[in-house]
């Protein structure tokens, strides 16, 4: 079975899992050094089997963070634009929510902390996506913490890799 195969089907398997709350695991990742520290996170919204990340794009907010969603650009690219509130936010042409044209952009360099999407991870941080890659070639330069939230079910003991899959330096799991 092929690396590409072996993907498509962990992704047809992660498609038939339940939505989990990820409210502790959030708290956990609220509560990492490199969180508190940082004046800039970048965080995903959740859509479809992902977490709810309102929750915690708002408590960063509340906590003075200057709060970073990626915005997909065309020939599969992304940059990152500050939100000061959930209004915010339009569908882009996938109906994913991201911050619209208003919000400021954000460099890489000053993002201290990404919390990067999967729908399934290993322990060694290599992650399974939808397959479009944009974090991957998002994350090959990014300098600071790059962090997952695994849920239960959603952690594989080896992650199929290709040459282009960038690992994630933390995965934080409910155990």
């Amino acid at each position: 079975m092929t690396v590409q195969e072996r993907k498509a089907e962990l992704r047809r398997h992660a498609a038939g899992l339940p939505q989990v709350e990820a409210g502790a695991l959030f708290e956990r990742f609220l509560a990492l050094p490199q969180v508190k520290e940082a004046d800039v996170v970048m965080v995903f919204y959740g859509t479809g089997r992902e977490p709810d990340t309102v929750p915690l794009i708002r408590a960063l907010l509340e906590r003075g963070k200057r709060v970073a969603l990626p915005v997909v650009l065309p020939h599969r690219g992304m940059e990152a634009r500050q939100v000061l509130d959930i209004d915010q936010l339009v569908p882009n042409r996938f109906g994913i929510p991201e911050p619209d044209s208003s919000c400021p952009l954000i460099g890489k360099d000053e993002i201290a902390v990404i919390l990067v999407p999967h729908l399934m991870v290993d322990r060694e941080g290599y992650r399974l996506g939808w397959g479009g890659g944009y974090y991957d070639r998002w994350l090959t330069d990014f300098p600071g913490l790059t962090v997952c939230v695994c849920r239960p079910g959603r952690l594989v003991e080896h992650m199929p890799r290709e040459e282009f899959d960038v690992p994630v330096k933390l995965v934080l799991i409910e155990e």
